[in-house]
């Protein structure tokens, strides 16, 4: 895996993909950004929250359960002094289907957070607390 970031402007960057896709970052006007894009802890906390919808996604379709949406909220805490990191992130998924089965949402949600999630793994094997709970709705 490979990706490449160039300075644009100001606190401005583009960061590429080994894949060829793109995404402008910049930082808060407080620290010489002008908001253009997402802050780069902002883009990991998405990273999580990306990696763990496609496994739930998977595993949900793999069970033959009738998933038409799903949304993962994240809530992360940081650090209060430099290195700002995570300390704990929260993942709550909305999952949206006719008749889906609450075990299967569950086990979906339970392998992706112990088996298959390699960004919150890795970010768990770190330190950080990651917490997932999920409520099911019915398409309306």
């Amino acid at each position: 895996m490979q990706a490449r970031i160039k300075w644009v402007e100001n606190m401005a960057f583009v960061a590429e993909s080994g894949s060829g896709h793109a995404v402008v970052l910049d930082g808060p006007p407080e620290l010489g950004g002008r908001n253009l894009g997402a802050r780069p802890m902002e883009l990991l906390l998405m990273g999580v929250g990306a990696c763990s919808s496609v496994d739930v996604v998977m595993i949900l379709k793999k069970a033959r359960q009738p998933v038409l949406d799903c949304v993962c909220e994240l809530k992360a805490e940081r650090a209060d002094s430099e290195p700002k990191v995570f300390t704990a992130i929260h993942l709550h998924f909305i999952i949206t289907g006719s008749g889906l089965n609450p075990a299967q949402v569950e086990r979906a949600v339970r392998l992706s957070a112990e088996k298959y999630c390699s960004a919150s793994i890795m970010l768990a094997k770190g330190g950080v607390q990651i917490s997932h709970d999920f409520e099911i709705r019915e398409p309306s």
